[in-house]
């Protein structure tokens, strides 16, 4: 039974489908502890894209400027969350916490008052699938990545650009020399807070178009809570994916087809639970070492004060 569904494409398409809303904040979660800042706000920050990327869209009738204008919510909050963290010195875990906690009051709150206790219009245009004309008609292949949503293929150009960035352009290595050692990168002249301020808010932009992508790609809705756990999720597939844009994909993946085969096995005895657990269970083997070292940024979650300061 399993090696049937795992021979069909549908499922891998799925995968990829699932993997979207936890590769993006991954990659953002990559960008802000690269610098050297915990951001696990990105449960909420995924909240916030998710409801301004309906609403945007319902009140210009274009989900691209919903996609725009959700993604600059995003920035907002990441450039709050960036204030209490990098210039006060607060502690980042808590911060983030709150914001994840206001995300969700905020969001359940604005829905209600805005669109009522009936829920976002149906009319409200979402973001379009696209069809790659050649890659279709690839036997096996293209029924996966022939024809995604929009942001799927987003998500992926992405994934390669981050990479780029982070490991061959000089402002990319900026932002690891940060995260890994504040006081050099500081006696080189690098100016700490600036990076570490778009490392967050980068990661805030990236974390609030996975909300976009449930919201305008996946359900054309936005209801409470639809985030579920998905910016967690993402914590964790960074971690495992050892805060690198192509781990954090690969990690992504392994979660979303956990959750594409736990869809696939409902019915058949076999516990979907189990298959959902798996992933959780090699992000702790990773952080323990069992199945390849994974180490965070040497001066991850650790607050910098230069001298004077």
């Amino acid at each position: 039974m399993i090696l049937n569904e795992l021979a069909k494409p549908e499922l891998w398409a799925a995968t990829l489908a699932m993997a979207t809303p936890i590769a993006l904040p991954a990659l953002g979660g990559t960008f802000s502890e690269r610098s050297g800042v915990v951001n696990i706000a990105m449960e909420g920050i995924m909240l916030i894209g998710a409801f301004f990327a309906v609403l945007f869209s319902y009140l210009t009738h274009n989900p691209w400027l919903g996609l725009v204008g959700a993604v600059m919510m995003g920035g907002l909050i990441s450039l709050l969350f960036a204030w209490f963290t990098i210039n006060i010195g607060a502690d980042q875990i808590i911060v983030g916490m709150g914001i994840n906690i206001f995300a969700a009051g905020l969001t359940a709150f604005l829905l209600n008052t805005i669109f009522g206790y009936g829920g976002t219009p149906r009319e409200t245009l979402a973001l379009p699938n696209i069809t790659l004309p050649l890659v279709k008609d690839i036997p096996y292949l293209g029924p996966i990545i022939g024809q995604q949503n929009s942001v799927v293929y987003l998500m992926l150009v992405l994934v390669i650009a981050s990479h780029y960035f982070l490991f061959h352009t000089n402002l990319g290595l900026r932002v690891r020399a940060v995260g890994e050692n504040p006081q050099a990168a500081d006696t080189a002249g690098i100016n700490v807070r600036k990076i570490r301020y778009l490392g967050v808010i980068l990661g805030g932009m990236l974390s609030s178009l996975g909300g976009v992508y449930l919201s305008l790609g996946l359900l054309n809705s936005f209801e409470v809570n639809m985030s579920s756990g998905r910016g967690y999720i993402a914590l964790a597939a960074m971690i495992f994916g050892k805060w690198t844009p192509f781990g954090s994909l690969g990690a992504a993946l392994l979660f979303g087809f956990a959750m594409a085969l736990s869809m696939v096995l409902q019915g058949t005895g076999i516990s979907a639970n189990i298959i959902q657990m798996l992933p959780y269970a090699l992000t702790i083997l990773a952080l323990t070492g069992l199945v390849g070292r994974s180490t965070a940024p040497a001066a991850d979650g650790i607050p910098y004060r230069p001298d004077g300061q």
